[in-house]
């Protein structure tokens, strides 16, 4: 089953001579239980599709359908509703509030949702075990170091029944060891039944993909599994990275 669609996508920023095609015409299927990574150049239209794909931004001309619902008509109440219940972003930016900790960042969409403040940071709480960070559970983001503050921001994203998951750069902030315990999350997520889309710059990243779209000038130029790591290269037998 489609978690997300993009049917024939397009937009256009701007108008005259100053109007630029963000995206051409994408076609886009994300199933259950499956990672996409999205990866270009620079102003390739990467970003502009991760938040055409969360209901963030309107597409110029397409569709974009999440669980089945197609987006564009929905109200404004019912596109949030969408997001809070449905989608986990990572932005590059993290978008944590400042006024809370690193646990209440992670629950606070389930509470929005109706979950009991305590289950709900249970949850969150398990949420950050997991990536190593329970011992700054009760620490404010401006006293978490950036990886830190991106591995609350992965929390945040996965925690709860969502079924479709959107991160830019999701790497981008750590080091190699916390880089691959943020992939691996994404790769439990996945396997638990959500949906990926990534956005990122990094070969070696993308091989945690079941397939690369690559975009150039706003259109998808290719489909493909993911690129082989240098180790693969080196040696045809070492498997895709895979949960223990």
């Amino acid at each position: 089953m489609s978690i997300l669609e993009l049917r024939k996508v397009s937009k256009v920023y701007g108008e005259g001579e100053t109007e630029v095609d963000a995206l051409t015409d994408i076609d886009l299927s994300v199933e259950r239980g499956s990672l996409v990574a999205i990866m270009g150049p620079s102003g390739s239209g990467k970003s502009t599709l991760l938040t055409i794909a969360g209901s963030l931004e309107e597409p110029t001309n397409g569709d974009v359908i999440i669980n089945g619902s197609r987006v564009q008509g929905m109200s404004r109440n019912d596109k949030a509703r969408l997001r809070r219940r449905t989608v986990g972003y990572v932005f590059q930016d993290f978008n944590l509030l400042a006024g809370l900790t690193a646990v209440e960042n992670v629950s606070l969409p389930l509470e929005l949702d109706g979950v009991p403040m305590k289950k709900a940071q249970a949850k969150g709480m398990a949420a950050l075990e997991e990536l190593g960070l329970a011992d700054r559970a009760q620490s404010y983001p401006d006293q978490l170091s950036g990886g830190e503050r991106q591995r609350v921001a992965i929390a945040r994203a996965v925690v709860g029944e969502r079924s479709l998951l959107l991160a830019d750069e999701p790497s981008g902030a750590l080091d190699s060891v916390n880089g691959e315990s943020v992939m691996r999350m994404i790769l439990a997520a996945c396997h638990g039944g959500i949906a990926a889309v990534v956005v990122t710059h990094d070969a070696k990243l993308a091989s945690w993909a079941d397939r690369v779209v690559f975009l150039r000038d706003g259109k998808a130029v290719d489909e493909t599994l993911p690129p082989p790591t240098p180790e693969e290269l080196l040696n045809p037998d070492v498997p895709k990275p895979s949960l223990p």
